[in-house]
């Protein structure tokens, strides 16, 4: 992850936006969001992968950053649903393959019936960014909701919050 040590220093409109992200992941942290994604993810993967090791977001996305927990999660969802798996690489040796597993699980995301609009981009879960790693839990908190109205078991618990522009 040394990519990560060399990345400037954000400043400016830029460092006011991550700022902002970064605000809103740890509201989103303090309402349990990431504790429910987790505690979901885990009891739907259960044996199929490891399981997500905490839940604070460093581990979360250390854990998911090479698309095939990902992967594995949506091809389950998608087989319980009658619909066909997306194809993934178990074995990840480079970003690219990484990423490319991660444009595989929006897709899976996009099948199983999750809005375009909840899915997030690969840099968001690469390049293990706390303000962006918020559109991953966004995403896997919306598949929970479409699982849950297809009466998937384990239910996702996690809750449907709204917030003001000025929180």
């Amino acid at each position: 992850m040394s990519e990560q040590s060399t990345r400037a220093k954000k400043s400016g409109l830029g460092y006011k936006v991550e700022k902002k992200l970064e605000d809103n992941y740890d509201r989103e942290e303090a309402a349990g969001t990431p504790t429910h994604v987790v505690n979901w993810v885990n009891a739907i993967l259960g044996s199929e992968h490891d399981p997500i090791p905490g839940t604070d977001w460093k581990s979360i996305c250390n854990h998911l950053r090479d698309g095939v927990a990902l992967c594995k999660l949506i091809n389950i969802l998608l087989k319980k649903d009658g619909k066909s798996p997306i194809n993934f690489q178990k074995k990840v040796m480079s970003p690219f393959v990484a990423m490319t597993n991660i444009e595989n699980f929006n897709k899976g995301c996009q099948d199983y019936g999750v809005d375009r609009e909840s899915e997030f981009q690969s840099g968001d879960l690469w390049e293990v960014r706390k303000g962006p790693f918020l559109n991953v839990i966004n995403c896997i908190h919306s598949l929970g909701f479409v699982a849950n109205k297809k009466k998937v078991s384990p239910q996702y618990t996690g809750e449907i919050r709204k917030y003001m522009d000025n929180e």
